[in-house]
């Protein structure tokens, strides 16, 4: 029997030879202390062996505990648990027994397991099997005999029905739930329970539509929420939340008092003007936030000017995915306001991912660019600008940002699908591109044009100016043809 990996093998070996080396002879032999009929080597302190136990994976350090007595007490301890379709021997058995019947093993073994266990630190439950019924993970198995251990709790695909008959979780550091059935007075009871909480994060639970965290959360610094289609409100009165992350339709946010938040990003991809949302909205519950990161899928509205300012924004990245709802009068240069409102910003990401090319082109445009009173970005050193294109205000846009920020460094102009690839292309692996159609290719050569007509001009010597272009694998000659370039 295999019970560890070469990796574990050598470790282990490296811990009986400097035990070995402390030992007198007559203290090394064969007799093993795991019981009979085990031959593990000399004899070695029960804590060397249990560490030994502990570095196994879970199959395995579960077989070891079977032929073991020392590894049977060590795996009634041990302080980490992962739950998953292989570990449990779930995954090749899938097209041969029923469902039902799959859920039945599954909530024996798991139930089993937890039941002969104590003093639990790390437990990770991540089941994606197909069952009509979702498993009823047994709080009262984990909190009642483990309340004051178990420290990493993160659970997928299951029910979590905790209750105020269970005791406390005064150990809890980290929970995430991910495709957790959960109600809002559930989820409330146990928050409120975890004082030591520090770190939440909650995906796909499709039950909550009010989540309430307790100002007793003292040490809570990291909320993440995503895609949970029913929630309408966040409130939260934790005075500590320095990181806050949310993605999908936008809710109502309050975060009461937590003044503390210096990281957030928002990804709400069916909302009017998230840009508007963030001079008002999030400037009134994150008004000392450092990095903010942003992303719709709408045209880009005219910013109202604010006396609230962004004084400590120093990291702001804009996603737009375009679609063919966008206006054509899609007006880039309102973001300028937004970059008044942040006097120390550094560092500004503005990604374009569009799926159509309806705006109004600068090349063939006789007209004038456009110029906004004076407005100064001194601190604005770093500039990326992915899937630039040829439209108009974009380029307008650039030209007032390389104008007017005087501590500027370097600007990127990524002419692809706007991934800042160090390739030339919006690659995933290298040596490969990604598919762009004539229409994309046929604009990126007009953006090169742009840039080399509004932009090259105007750069100063010291702003290093990078181009990312598609590669000749993306194109071929006939497409700068056709458009005389």
């Amino acid at each position: 029997m295999r019970l560890m990996s070469r990796k574990r093998h050598r470790h282990r070996r490296q811990i009986r030879d400097v035990y070995e080396r402390k030992c007198s002879p007559c203290q090394q032999d064969d007799t093993s202390p795991c019981g009979e009929g085990i031959r593990l080597g000399p004899y070695l302190p029960e804590d060397i062996w249990r560490h030994i136990h502990a570095l196994m994976p879970l199959r395995d350090a579960a077989r070891a505990a079977c032929a073991s007595h020392t590894f049977l007490r060590s795996w009634r301890c041990r302080p980490n648990l992962t739950f998953r379709g292989e570990t449990l021997g779930l995954n090749g058995r899938r097209h041969v027994i029923k469902r039902e019947e799959m859920a039945r093993d599954l909530i024996r073994k798991v139930d089993h397991i937890l039941k002969n266990h104590s003093g639990i630190e790390e437990l990770v439950m991540s089941l994606s099997y197909d069952s009509e019924e979702a498993y009823d993970f047994p709080c009262s198995l984990l909190f009642n005999g483990s309340q004051n251990s178990i420290r990493y709790l993160r659970l997928s695909y299951c029910a979590f029905r905790p209750t105020t008959e269970l005791g406390c979780c005064r150990s809890l550091t980290t929970l995430f739930l991910s495709h957790v059935w959960i109600a809002d007075q559930e989820l409330e009871w146990l928050l409120s329970n975890s004082t030591a909480l520090e770190k939440l994060r909650l995906l796909s639970c499709t039950e909550i539509v009010c989540l309430k965290i307790p100002c007793l959360l003292q040490r809570l610094s990291f909320l993440s929420v995503a895609a949970c289609r029913k929630l309408q409100v966040i409130e939260s009165n934790a005075p500590n939340i320095s990181t806050f992350h949310f993605t999908g339709n936008l809710v109502r946010i309050s975060l009461g008092g937590a003044l503390q938040v210096k990281d957030a990003e928002m990804y709400c991809m069916h909302e009017s003007n998230m840009i508007r949302y963030a001079r008002t909205k999030l400037l009134s519950w994150a008004p000392n936030v450092e990095t903010l990161s942003i992303a719709s899928n709408n045209e880009i509205i005219s910013t109202p000017m604010l006396p609230g300012k962004f004084v400590h924004l120093k990291y702001l990245r804009f996603t737009l995915y375009e679609d063919e709802a966008i206006s054509p009068a899609c007006d880039y240069l309102s973001l300028v306001p937004f970059l008044e409102a942040s006097p120390w910003l550094e560092t500004f990401i503005f990604q374009v991912i569009r799926r159509s090319m309806k705006h109004e082109s600068i090349i063939g445009d006789s007209s004038h660019l456009r110029q906004l009173p004076e407005h100064r970005h001194d601190k604005l050193k770093s500039v990326s600008i992915g899937g630039f294109s040829s439209a108009k205000s974009l380029v307008e846009l650039t030209c007032h940002i390389v104008e007017n920020a005087s501590a500027l460094e370097c600007l990127l102009l990524d002419t692809t699908r706007g991934s800042f690839s160090p390739d030339g292309c919006s690659v995933d692996k290298p040596g490969q591109c990604a598919r762009m159609g004539r229409k994309f290719l046929v604009e990126a050569c007009r953006a090169r044009l742009a840039i080399r007509t509004h932009i090259e001009g105007i750069i100063p010597s010291r702003v290093k100016l990078d181009v990312v272009e598609p590669c000749r694998r993306c194109h071929d000659v006939e497409h700068r043809d056709s458009i005389g370039v």
